[in-house]
């Protein structure tokens, strides 16, 4: 988000547009929530990431109402699920009026063909674009830098979706109470809080680091990390935990978020949903009850928590976890003083104040449980090798890495990726014949499937001996190292310079 500080022109349309959108949410409603149904007449949608169940929801979402402001968002200007939801607002322009956010330059949307439609997430890009003209659609995708891990949008694109999203609906939301206009300078005022929050977060390195030094320490001995958090803190926790199973390959429990009060907190539509099983049991009296009676000093517990949550139950659970481990750790937000508490609280808005802790909590734990999983060894060089191949966008970013890291035609890391999705060394016809869904879902069952592609591309092993060295050695670089010495050979020059410098 600060490159806008550094680009001003490209800052001035992104602000234009991040102003409008912010009026317009004031003109359509005149009590803006940040929830999927806002009144009688209108909704304010903010989607995730497949097109047919796309056009579905959208009905079922917006029925009867009279105007409708949707939010698609997609970092990289590719998701399926985006771009029909997206075309149906297009394909309705009387009701719906289409906000895209993404982080990618347009001309770089994803082009390829989507299942069961005829366009693809360009085209829709591009009605888009002709449409900003007139705001009957909106682009909004500032520059942010590439990931410090390819294609983990959940660092820098979900920090700057986050701020995006709370920037555009406060201003609308208290231009509607104060019947005040939407201005530059309010969206200013209000990101200006969250530069403010980067600084405070990113001035605590050296403990970041000794946190993330801590949980790769837990991980790397096959224990796990919890966070045990009060409040919305504590969504920031749950939501980084389940980030790490598709991102890292990681199992659910590996780490793991708890929220105090549990779904009663969490305020679901659909209640507790403990009944699907223990991936869904997410409150503190779980976490004691299924957790807590194996916890030891090889696992990490990070209390998550602010002063005004209740800090002598807070207090209780430190006591409780100290039983079994002293590796406990806590990320405690306040204002400069608790003396200035009431001060600070006049002067600024509750809601941003949370908005902001919110904000440092996720970049704290992003940077905890990513730099933890690359110590594991869950990154080559700064790709995510152990992602988990389960739609045709990953399955294509699969074929693609391999093709980057191991220098071969895109036809033989495709087929290398086959043959890791289906544990064989000959693929079949029946496995060259089937599309890409029936691939992922074999996928969505395998593990490290990128990892032994990598390793029989780079060394022409067998998938069996592939798996064999991954046992011994998890960290792929090392793996392929001990490999090649093994058979008396040695990595080229420019495959040891590549993966030397990627070390974390």
């Amino acid at each position: 988000i600060m490159y806008y500080y550094y680009y001003y022109h490209y800052y001035s349309e992104i602000m234009r547009n991040i102003t409008k959108i912010a009026l317009l949410a004031n003109i359509k409603c005149g009590s803006v929530k940040i929830s999927t149904q806002i009144c009688d007449d209108i909704s304010i949608l903010a989607q995730p990431h497949c097109v047919t169940s796309a056009y579905f929801d959208a009905l079922q979402l917006c029925e009867g109402k009279k105007q409708v402001l949707y939010i698609g968002i997609s970092c990289g200007l590719s998701a399926p699920f985006v771009a029909g939801q997206l075309d149906f607002c297009l394909q309705h322009p009387e009701v719906y009026t289409p906000v895209l956010v993404g982080f990618n330059p347009a001309h770089q949307a994803r082009n390829d063909p989507m299942l069961g439609c005829t366009f693809t997430f360009r085209d829709v890009v591009q009605r888009m674009q002709k449409l900003a003209a007139t705001q009957k659609a909106f682009l909004i995708n500032p520059a942010v830098g590439p990931e410090a891990i390819s294609g983990s949008s959940r660092m820098k694109g979900g920090s700057a979706t986050k701020i995006l999203l709370e920037v555009i609906i406060s201003a609308a939301h208290a231009a509607s109470f104060t019947h005040s206009p939407v201005t530059d300078k309010c969206m200013l005022r209000l990101m200006s809080a969250y530069a403010e929050t980067l600084d405070v977060t990113y001035a605590h390195t050296e403990g970041i680091s000794a946190l993330v030094e801590t949980a790769a320490q837990s991980l790397q001995g096959g224990r796990r990390v919890c966070y045990l958090g009060w409040g919305s803190l504590a969504i920031m926790g749950l939501i980084d935990a389940s980030e790490c199973i598709p991102t890292f390959g990681a199992d659910y429990n590996d780490v793991r978020g708890f929220i105090s009060g549990g779904y009663i907190e969490l305020n679901n539509n659909e209640g507790p949903l403990t009944s699907l099983g223990p991936d869904f049991c997410i409150s503190h009296e779980d976490f004691l009850s299924t957790v807590f009676p194996s916890l030891n000093d090889e696992d990490t517990v990070v209390l998550i928590y602010t002063h005004s949550n209740d800090v002598d139950e807070v207090a209780k659970m430190a006591l409780r976890v100290r039983e079994k481990t002293s590796n406990l750790h806590a990320v405690y937000h306040r204002c400069e003083g608790d003396e200035a508490v009431g001060q600070v609280e006049e002067r600024k808005s509750i809601l941003l104040l949370s908005q902001q802790w919110e904000l440092s909590t996720k970049l704290l734990l992003n940077a905890v449980s990513t730099g933890a999983h690359v110590l594991k060894g869950k990154i080559y060089q700064n790709h995510m090798i152990d992602v988990q191949v389960t739609n045709s966008k990953l399955y294509r970013r699969a074929t693609r890495l391999l093709q980057k890291l191991s220098g071969r035609p895109e036809l033989q890391c495709e087929d290398a990726l086959l043959k890791a999705i289906y544990q064989v060394d000959e693929l079949t016809a029946d496995i060259t014949s089937s599309n890409v869904t029936a691939h992922t879902r074999t996928a969505r069952t395998r593990t490290k499937v990128v990892p032994l592609a990598l390793v029989c591309l780079l060394t022409g092993c067998s998938v069996m001996e592939a798996e064999s060295h991954l046992k011994r050695q998890p960290i792929v670089r090392e793996a392929v190292e001990a490999f090649l010495r093994s058979k008396g050979l040695r990595a080229t020059q420019s495959q040891y310079r590549t993966e030397k410098c990627t070390s974390y």
